[in-house]
């Protein structure tokens, strides 16, 4: 545990990448692994997780996400994309792959979907996006945490306009909205962010115990 926290010290929010430095295929397999893994309500994973290598693509993305140099210099970008709604269709297609993985039969899973689908399914169209949205954000955490338990340097990206992304990337026709980015790579020796302190609040400001 005190070397994943000294990793979480060593890590922030890059501003600036070293173009010349990729990573590699076994890590980037590695990190989507993570993904994978990350804890969703009811584990529906309400989202897609986008790999953008190609460059005219992301040369397309960058004046729309405020010119920001990580979408281009970064060695891949990440865009993680809620469904934007979703119907019986989400609880049952999670069920089937329970019933299958498990091993057990599907009719002995029909009153948990049920009840997942009462909580669901009957929300308003904005809390259906609320809710997957803020999905992403968990996967999130777990993706910036397994970068840095790889030395990978990354940086969450909320700056940029998810609409034009979503018109550029053809997420629309797909039911997605893009949410929230991630830039990985490695760090260049000119940015000087770096070497700041990192700063959070205190423990004694952050936790209560009951």
């Amino acid at each position: 545990m005190s070397k994943y926290i000294e990793n979480l010290k060593w890590r922030y929010a890059t501003k600036k990448f070293d173009v010349t430095k990729k990573v590699s295929q076994e890590d980037l397999d590695s990190l989507l692994e993570a993904l994978s893994l990350s804890a969703s309500s009811y584990g529906l994973q309400p989202y897609q997780v986008l790999v953008v290598e190609d460059m005219e693509v992301r040369e397309k993305l960058r004046p729309v996400a405020w010119g920001q140099a990580q979408i281009t210099d970064a060695s891949h970008l990440i865009i993680l994309a809620n469904q934007s709604t979703f119907g019986n269709e989400l609880v049952d297609d999670y069920v089937k792959n329970v019933s299958t993985t498990r091993d057990i039969p599907f009719k002995d899973l029909e009153g948990y979907a049920e009840f997942m689908k009462s909580k669901l399914v009957s929300l308003s169209e904005s809390a259906k996006a609320t809710w997957t949205m803020s999905q992403t954000y968990i996967a999130l955490g777990n993706l910036l945490s397994a970068a840095a338990d790889l030395k990978i340097d990354s940086c969450p990206m909320e700056g940029f306009e998810s609409a034009e992304f979503n018109n550029i990337l053809g997420l629309n026709e797909k039911g997605l909205n893009a949410a929230v980015l991630v830039a990985i790579g490695y760090r260049s020796e000119e940015d000087k962010t770096q070497h700041n302190k990192k700063v959070r609040k205190s423990k004694t400001d952050l936790i209560t115990h009951i």
